[in-house]
């Protein structure tokens, strides 16, 4: 179990090497990783704290919306370059729907970017950059809202890409596991007066003996053709073909096939199969997320349906990775009756590896059992403190989080939605660090835990004792570990994760000073 990953494992794989006949070279490290400790309470001390998370080696982001993670700027200089509209009244980017933006009823995108009142208005609709409590309207309302304000072309998804991409680069961040839908507007004409019937295998024969059958290899291809588009632009627009070393390239990217979950049930299960058949042929789609608020009437009142839309496909199609935005409800948001099972049925029904949010813990049923599940079964939780505290108002004491490292929950940080939040992943190791009085440790347990639980190919690298007994001292693999590197991505990335640490805590040190009269 990945769950040997205590925020101790540092001085236990220390001292196992220490037992083989490395005991200096252990003993060394393990030192070092103490004083990268002390020089990072001295850098929150003495006003260096974003510069030394930012340098922090960070495994990954994976709970973060592609659409969300986009900042809004971006979105707004696309739009004036690729001629779309901004309807100034409700503060939106939009598609001509005559041949002009003024015979559409609305501007330009590009005179609103150059105005500097309309572009802080845009820029304030897309995120929640300005957000303010006020009655009838919530940080929930502010952040949900967001989306309905954005538009792009879809030959966009390689800037989208590059954008996140550069930005994790800046922050030592190895890997991103974006969840993004690529096909939803073609499934409306293909679904037309189709009706379910709440069995979930007549449901499935409806579907696929309908015209969402027939299309779906087509369907499949589409998303293929575009995620290979999208990475190519990626590509260039880094630069990466004229140097690998540039800012970006060296971040791996996944994606999670996200389904809308506020449709009819017929929509909502043809995007489930329709991420199942897209997971078996195309290597960068690793596994599949239900999005949208889980407080909506259609994501409530069909939520036990969707998960054994799910289920069925695991059961009957084979399995796939699944992760579940599950439990991002508290009291008041919901009745109390809807926060008792989400995070149960997610988990029995929905075969979820991984939790989303899972913020309603404290109103599950039998949370007690429910939470040492998540400790048997080795569940990650994906933790998102800004996003938890804007749309929830959760923060502090008040958080689970408090819970799961008391009781030693395996979990991670993650930023959910980046751009729309206006922060990165260093914001968040930052808030973990000061709100709840992390130490080094325990940030290199939630840093490996990304890239640990991701869904990325391969073995995890601690499931091999060739390679445990060769990270603590990094210098080249040996034969076993090299061995069992060339079989596994994620184990590749692990090494270099590791190999990052120790360049970390070798140069990280607090500075010698000279004294001056504020001292």
């Amino acid at each position: 179990m990945q769950t040997l990953f205590s925020f101790l494992s540092g001085a236990i794989i220390a001292m196992t090497i220490a037992a083989s006949g490395n005991t200096v070279s252990a003993q060394d490290a393990a030192l070092k990783a103490r004083m990268a400790g002390a020089a990072l309470t001295w850098s929150g001390e003495n006003g260096r704290l974003r510069q030394v998370m930012q340098s922090l080696p960070k495994g990954g982001d994976i709970h973060n919306h592609l659409q969300g993670a986009v900042y809004a700027e971006s979105w707004i200089e696309w739009a004036a370059e690729d001629g779309l509209c901004a309807d100034m009244e409700n503060l939106a980017l939009k598609f001509k729907v005559a041949d002009s933006c003024q015979q559409s009823g609305w501007i330009e995108a590009a005179e609103a970017q150059a105005d500097d009142s309309m572009r802080r208005d845009l820029v304030n609709a897309m995120s929640t950059r300005s957000y303010v409590p006020t009655l009838n309207w919530s940080g929930h309302n502010d952040f949900f809202e967001t989306f309905f304000h954005m538009a792009s072309k879809p030959e966009r998804l390689g800037d989208a890409l590059a954008e996140v991409a550069a930005r994790a680069g800046h922050q030592n961040i190895l890997y991103l596991e974006l969840m993004e839908t690529l096909i939803l507007p073609e499934l409306f004409p293909l679904l037309e007066g189709v009706s379910l019937s709440g069995d979930v295998a007549k449901d499935y024969q409806t579907l696929m003996g309908g015209p969402f059958g027939a299309a779906l290899p087509d369907l499949v291809a589409a998303i293929k053709y575009r995620i290979a588009t999208g990475v190519e632009k990626k590509t260039g627009l880094l630069g990466c073909d004229e140097n690998r070393r540039a800012v970006g390239c060296d971040v791996e990217i996944r994606l999670i096939h996200q389904v809308i979950r506020s449709f009819p049930p017929e929509n909502v299960f043809a995007q489930i199969i329709l991420g199942w058949a897209v997971m078996a042929e195309e290597p960068m789609v690793v596994g599949i997320n239900l999005v949208a608020p889980e407080d909506g009437h259609v994501a409530l009142r069909d939520y036990t349906y969707h998960m054994k839309m799910i289920d069925y496909l695991y059961q009957n199609n084979g399995p796939q990775n699944v992760t579940l935005h599950a439990g991002e409800l508290t009291l008041g948001l919901a009745r109390p009756k809807q926060l008792r099972f989400h995070m149960w049925e997610a988990l029995d029904i929905g075969h979820a590896k991984r939790l989303g949010h899972a913020v309603d813990v404290a109103f599950e049923r039998d949370s007690e059992a429910l939470v040492q599940k998540l400790v048997d079964e080795d569940i990650l939780v994906e933790i998102n403190l800004t996003s938890n505290d804007v749309i929830l108002g959760i923060s502090g004491p008040d958080h689970p989080i408090v819970l799961y490292r008391d009781l030693e929950v395996p979990y991670t940080l993650s930023t959910d939605d980046e751009g729309v939040s206006r922060i990165d992943l260093t914001h968040e190791y930052m808030r973990l660090y000061q709100e709840y009085d992390v130490p080094y440790f325990e940030l290199k347990y939630v840093s490996r835990n990304a890239l640990s639980y991701s869904f990325l190919e391969g073995e995890s690298i601690w499931t091999s004792k060739a390679c445990l007994q060769n990270t603590e001292v990094i210098l080249e693999p040996k034969k076993g570990c090299a061995e069992f590197l060339s079989t596994s991505r994620k184990a590749q990335l692990q090494w270099e994760l590791e190999r990052r640490f120790k360049k970390f805590e070798h140069t990280l040190k607090i500075p010698k000073r000279k004294k001056t009269s504020f001292n």
